[in-house]
């Protein structure tokens, strides 16, 4: 069976999948945007556990969940075949669902498309770009706002492939999973996740992270890897600043996969502020109920 293990950024999930696969013969799919990139093992927090789809590409190239999904699939499909349990592992909410599910993506961007509307954004203004969106995608444009640069630059990007945002987010969460699929939440108090958010954070600057990035900057980095948490950060501020920023952003990243995890249709919600032993052992005992109630 697949078991999906979704949670907040510092929720344990790495640690808890590695004691699920000590307890059942499983592997580890990583669904994670940012453990896709090979050179930031310290910032992206990779785990010290085998995981497949984690530093499989260089940090110059674009990402996309599209390239992602036939590769999880595929990873998936493998462990299966060999009798394993797939364990599918992260927070990154569009990847996760995109390992487990059939999305319906939208086509591939022609090259620079991206670029030319955000040049377009930044030259005719909000204001202007938004009436643009209003007259090619007018239900998109009704759920973006003008000054959300970013949203309103992606909306104009699918709607020249003749897509839209808006079926894209209204389908996202509909429709079966791939395979008999036990999804698992990991719910940890707010006070615990930000404690440990800090102490993580702190742990990188102690592991070398500064000398990471400075490594990684060295050569390109592309527009997706950019978005990887402390990368701008750690090069631009004193480290005492940095660290400080950087615990505030995954704080707010953290919430925003608060979000995601509400959505995830048939979830059971498993107390995450344990010792992943714990966690590992009631998530088998969840595994095993739901294998014996689907056996013929």
């Amino acid at each position: 069976m697949v078991i999906g293990i979704f949670g907040p950024t510092a929720s344990g999930k790495s640690a808890v999948a590695a004691a699920v696969a000590e307890r059942i013969p499983a592997e580890v799919v990583s669904a994670d945007a940012m453990q896709v990139y090979d050179g930031l093992p310290i910032l992206t927090n990779r785990s010290h556990h085998p995981e497949r789809l984690v530093g499989i590409w260089p940090l110059s190239h674009m990402a996309s969940v599209g390239e992602y999904a036939p590769l999880a699939h595929a990873a998936v499909d493998e462990i299966l075949a060999a009798g394993r349990a797939a364990l599918v592992v992260g927070g990154t909410g569009l990847y996760f669902r995109a390992a487990l599910a059939e999305l319906a993506l939208p086509a591939a961007p022609a090259p620079g498309a991206r670029e030319r509307w955000r040049s377009l954004y930044d030259e005719l203004g909000a204001e202007a770009a938004h009436a643009r969106l209003a007259a090619i995608d007018a239900d998109a444009a009704g759920r973006v706002h003008r000054n959300d640069r970013r949203r309103v630059v992606r909306a104009l990007e699918l709607a020249e492939t003749g897509g839209s945002l808006v079926p894209r987010e209204e389908h996202l969460f509909e429709g079966a999973w791939r395979h008999a699929t036990l999804v698992i939440v990991l719910d940890v108090p707010s006070t615990v996740l930000e404690r440990r958010i800090v102490e993580r954070t702190q742990a990188m600057f102690e592991a070398g992270v500064e000398q990471e990035v400075r490594r990684a900057l060295a050569g390109p980095v592309s527009a997706t890897a950019r978005k990887v948490i402390g990368l701008d950060e750690v090069p631009g501020l004193p480290p005492e600043q940095a660290a400080a920023a950087i615990a505030a952003r995954t704080r707010r990243y953290a919430a925003y996969q608060r979000k995601w995890q509400r959505r995830l249709e048939g979830a059971a919600i498993v107390a995450g502020d344990r010792p992943p032993g714990e966690v590992a052992d009631e998530i088998v005992a969840l595994a095993r109920t739901r294998e014996r109630l689907h056996r013929p």
